[in-house]
């Protein structure tokens, strides 16, 4: 199993990330807005499942090429907190252009819940920036030396940090499918509100990206 701290900073990474508004978020919006409550729940199950296929597949397919590779998971391990640090300054200096736009929703067709379900995977698999979203985000928190232990393989730790992503924004996803249009109509009323939350959402990630740096050079 990973270590606390690394579990703890992915959830809060996660949340992060799940709280500011982005193309998952408008996602579930449009089919809440567009079918109802039941059809965003059935969107935000479906981003969910997708995310923890990705997850899985990172994992197999990472934990493959760091056992024939050793000196990959240090590379990885500095790009993904470049990435993190990247990916909080954009949404700092974002903020407030993001912020003083219209949520729009699109226009979407009415299917079964079980058809939007598989819908919502398929959009989370084919999103090529979700599958480097993993391969960055995950190796970062990753503790090599941990690989000679039980339980502790590195193909393990990237399974369960790797399954975390996709449910920390479930509880973000479940409450815009409940709120639906009344969601877009606050954010959009309350654009100091969206910016504060991207700043903090991208301060959080910058913090952690720091702290990892920190704890490899005097850890």
């Amino acid at each position: 199993m990973p270590p606390l701290d690394s579990v703890l900073a992915v959830i809060a990474a996660g949340f992060a990330l799940s709280v500011t508004p982005g193309p998952s978020m408008l996602y579930v919006l449009s089919r809440s807005v567009g079918q109802g409550r039941a059809a965003g729940f059935a969107s935000a199950i479906g981003l969910c499942l997708g995310g923890m296929l990705l997850a899985v597949a990172t994992a197999l397919g990472l934990a493959a090429l760091f056992s024939l590779f050793g000196w990959l998971v240090t590379v990885l391990r500095i790009a993904g907190s470049v990435y993190l640090a990247w990916l909080g300054i954009g949404m700092i200096l974002e903020a407030r252009t993001n912020a003083r736009k219209d949520l729009h929703t699109r226009t979407v067709t009415d299917r079964s819940f079980f058809d939007i379900v598989r819908q919502g995977v398929w959009v989370e698999l084919l999103n090529p920036k979700t599958v480097l979203f993993f391969a960055l985000f995950l190796p970062p928190f990753i503790d090599p030396n941990l690989s000679g232990s039980g339980g502790g393989s590195i193909r393990m730790q990237m399974f369960v940090l790797g399954i975390l992503v996709p449910l920390t924004a479930i509880p973000s996803d479940l409450v815009v499918a409940w709120m639906g249009g009344k969601m877009s109509r606050t954010l959009d009323r309350h654009r100091r509100l969206r910016e504060v939350m991207a700043w903090i959402g991208g301060g959080v990630l910058v913090a952690i990206a720091i702290d990892l740096q920190l704890g490899w050079a005097f850890g």
